[in-house]
């Protein structure tokens, strides 16, 4: 039996939510959402991504294999194909490509401090 957090919250434990949570309220993507926020959303998408799926189907096969651990990964009550699609169409993307900005400067300040190297990237990320 596991006692400790597991991989996927650890990883997601670095991240700033109270950081995320301001830029959400920046850009109201919250408003009028009851179960499936956008850092629930952010999860999902990360897990997606961390674990190579293609498609919605799958990841929310994934997920909703172990429905007991979804909660403590972060990926909220329940996730349906519907809800993730409609987040992802709806949902302004300018609060993930502020948060990820948001990042890239943490990634850099501490970056410089060891390094005297530029810290840039070649192509788009």
């Amino acid at each position: 039996m596991n006692y400790g957090k597991y991989i996927f919250a650890q990883i997601s434990s670095f991240l700033p939510q109270r950081t995320f949570d301001g830029i959400v309220a920046r850009y109201k993507g919250d408003h009028s959402v009851r179960y499936f926020c956008c850092w629930n959303q952010l999860m999902c998408m990360m897990y997606d991504q961390l674990s190579s799926r293609e498609i919605l189907r799958d990841l929310v096969l994934t997920v909703n294999v172990h429905a007991q651990k979804a909660y403590h990964l972060g990926f909220g009550k329940s996730v349906s194909k519907t809800n993730l699609a409609r987040a992802n169409e709806n949902r302004d993307w300018h609060i993930y490509e502020e948060f990820v900005y948001h990042l890239v400067a943490e990634a850099r300040k501490i970056c410089l401090k060891d390094d005297i190297a530029q810290f840039s990237f070649s192509k788009r990320v």
